[in-house]
């Protein structure tokens, strides 16, 4: 019997994905395991095992995989619309999962904890999400706004925006940031421009910006600490 026709039937029922699962907890499973529990069966030619890797394959993991589209999974043989609709929702709800955030109000004492609270939530972004956070006299955020999405322009990115919505919010401070969907968290001269606008108009109102923060792909470049406010 070759490889590809074994049946998860065919396989010790100690090595199977629900099994090893409840034996010895999710998080010793690999990808493939854990694709195969959610797929529940093979097909005639193949195992759920195979199936599971042959969707990691296509994907090249799950990088590519949580950016996934129902219509490409289901062009992969073997892949229905009732298993890529299964798929997309573990995938959503693990997304969910990432992105919560307790009630207790976050406090930023540093650009790492601005970043921290809103780099998985940006890090993927295909296109620029200018991004704010309202502190109040303690550092803790009490608000987060999306102002703009698209490339950063300092004649869109008005200060008036972003301010009008401090004001309002009775914040004692702001922290902006925006994404670069390259993944590449240098500052451009653009980004700059902006950040001296925001520094002036906050001066103006008694509104301070503490930082802007620039997000790549899991890392992040503050503009306070490169000297720019």
């Amino acid at each position: 019997m070759s490889t590809s026709n074994i049946m998860i039937k065919d396989v010790p029922k100690e090595d199977r994905p629900r099994e090893r699962l409840l034996k010895l907890g999710a998080n010793h499973l690999s990808n493939q395991e854990i694709l195969a529990i959610l797929l529940g069966s093979g097909t005639k030619e193949e195992s759920v095992m195979t199936l599971a890797n042959r969707v990691l394959m296509h994907f090249e993991g799950l990088n590519l995989l949580k950016d996934a589209t129902i219509e490409e999974l289901t062009a992969i043989k073997g892949i229905g619309s009732a298993r890529g609709v299964l798929i997309l929702s573990a995938i959503e709800i693990g997304k969910r999962m990432n992105q919560y955030k307790p009630n207790e109000r976050y406090v930023i004492r540093s650009p790492e904890d601005g970043a921290d609270y809103i780099m998985e939530e940006m890090r993927s972004l295909k296109q620029e999400h200018f991004v704010v956070l309202f502190l109040n006299t303690k550092n803790q955020i009490i608000h987060r706004q999306t102002i703009f999405i698209g490339s950063l322009n300092a004649s869109i990115v008005h200060p008036r925006e972003v301010y009008r919505e401090a004001v309002k919010r009775s914040a004692a401070s702001i922290i902006v940031a925006h994404n670069h969907p390259s993944g590449d968290p240098t500052p451009s001269q653009e980004d700059i421009l902006v950040t001296r606008r925001l520094v002036d108009s906050g001066k103006m109102i008694g509104i301070e910006l503490l930082d802007h923060l620039v997000i790549g792909d899991r890392k992040f470049v503050s503009l306070k600490e490169k000297g720019y406010l």
